[in-house]
């Protein structure tokens, strides 16, 4: 993810016209098959996304995504090439080349000879005379002039020049107040934010205990705590509001992907440098493709929208964690995914066997085989929900530390490959949080996690508002979050 603007990157690649591409970036892309991928070559050498192009340390650089035909420079199988200027690549052994160009910046205007005349009459007439200098009679009189005028101009402005200094140094005192009342402000903003947070995976952990021993005092007791953290998570915003601590000039996209961060239980004040344009390039991915629309009305025409939603509220979840089963299966109840090791993940919650058996779901006699299965609960798409909403609670309040978007990428790929590092992380929400997995372990995050918690997360906010983003159908959790 970039954290500074880098020179545009021309990348080019075809031998005929028919194939001939040149596209330009200034952003990190992608190049493969896929449809997704930014750059996308249709070769049998060339793997769905076989290599990245990334800004990083002050130069661009292609990368191989670990993709099984590699890519090649001078005839050897490389994982990385700098592009210091320009670089050639070749997709596979037999694939492609793919050429890359960084754009020059624009050279310097030419002197403009009507200044440089004005700058020689003013160096002429009105510089202080060297030691020795011989001048004529008119440029002596016009520098005399000039002398006489500058003592008057001088005495004219002295006095507005003090009132003005001592105004400058009282603005730049009340800005430096400003500054460190804000400053102030905004890290106690943070500590009451990250106190929430731990409260919340307190009371969830009682939650737990209160639902295993079916105690209707307990229960009764809960609701009364979670009254009261959604009280205090209104007096926080308002504290919020308070502090104005936000870019007047900032754009209603801008502010509802800081809205859906703090949904997801992530503190917009710590949001790293780069989080929203890179949320704004998977917007456009969206808007590129009809999928989410085509998404959201089989949801909302099979009558899933509500269920879902009700089930994500009754574990004091938030409500958008419904894309999570878009991105899954695009609220496809029976499909099936590729065989893995764990076995094949089925229905619109993609669960793998053990996981669905450890949430009270029954696997039906074609479990290993990519089939519907009618005697599968995977294939029960309300049991499935019921049993996600679960799985999600736990992730919430153990390892994820109430960060929703820990528990989005730990749902992807998290037992062998994400989990581990969440684990290693502190565990207290302030340090065991998505922001600090993207701070401290990105290199360690498989891409194909990144795009997932991305997908996700930009498909919420266009959710908020979908006709800001120029989508025909309505917020389908807006009648619900309500509830």
């Amino acid at each position: 993810m970039a954290i500074s603007t880098p020179p545009a990157l021309r990348a080019s690649t075809g031998e005929t016209p028919a194939d001939r591409q040149e596209l330009r970036f200034t952003s990190r892309f992608r190049i493969g098959r896929a449809d997704d991928c930014e750059m996308r070559v249709q070769n049998n050498f060339v793997s769905r996304y076989q290599a990245e192009v990334v800004f990083d340390n002050g130069e661009w650089k292609v990368r191989d995504l670990g993709s099984s035909n590699g890519i090649f420079a001078g005839g050897v199988r490389v994982q990385e090439v700098p592009i210091p200027g320009a670089a050639t690549i070749r997709l596979g052994i037999e694939g492609p080349f793919v050429s890359f160009e960084v754009e020059k910046p624009k050279p310097a205007p030419p002197p403009n000879p009507a200044l440089d005349s004005t700058a020689m009459y003013a160096a002429r007439y009105f510089k202080q005379p060297a030691a020795g200098e011989t001048v004529g009679e008119h440029t002596q009189m016009i520098r005399r002039a000039f002398v006489q005028v500058k003592k008057k101009e001088t005495r004219k402005y002295k006095g507005a020049l003090i009132v003005l200094t001592v105004a400058v140094a009282a603005i730049g005192g009340y800005a430096y107040y400003q500054h460190v009342h804000i400053a102030q402000q905004t890290a106690t903003a943070k500590e009451i934010f990250y106190t929430m947070k731990s409260l919340q995976v307190d009371l969830a952990n009682v939650e737990n205990l209160v639902r295993d021993s079916e105690s209707k005092q307990g229960a009764e007791q809960i609701k009364k705590y979670q009254i009261r953290q959604k009280e205090m998570e209104r007096s926080y915003d308002r504290f919020l509001t308070s502090l104005r601590i936000y870019d007047p000039k900032m754009t209603e996209e801008q502010r509802l992907i800081l809205r859906v961060a703090r949904i997801f239980g992530e503190c917009e004040l710590d949001m790293p440098p780069g989080f929203v344009t890179e949320v704004q390039s998977y917007i456009k991915k969206w808007q590129s493709s009809g999928r989410l629309a085509r998404a959201v009305q089989s949801a909302q025409s099979n009558h899933y929208t509500e269920k879902i939603a009700s089930e994500l509220l009754g574990q004091n979840l938030p409500p958008q964690f419904f894309y999570l089963a878009l991105q899954e299966s695009d609220f496809d109840a029976f499909i099936s995914g590729p065989p893995t090791y764990k076995g094949i993940a089925k229905g619109m919650w993609q669960f793998i066997p053990e996981t669905g058996i450890k949430y009270g779901l029954h696997m039906g006699p074609l479990a290993d085989l990519r089939r519907p299965d009618p005697a599968d609960d995977r294939h029960n798409w309300e049991k499935a929900t019921k049993a996600a909403a679960r799985y999600l609670k736990d992730i919430y309040t153990t390892d994820a530390q109430a960060s929703g978007l820990l528990v989005v990428a730990s749902y992807n790929w998290g037992e062998h490959r994400v989990i581990p590092i969440v684990r290693s992380m502190p565990q207290n929400p302030r340090d065991r949080n998505f922001w600090r997995l993207l701070i401290d372990h990105r290199d360690k995050l498989p891409q194909e996690t990144y795009d997932y918690v991305y997908y996700i997360f930009s498909a919420a906010v266009i959710g908020e508002n979908p006709k800001l983003f120029g989508f025909k159908f309505d917020n389908p959790l807006a009648q619900l979050e309500t509830r």
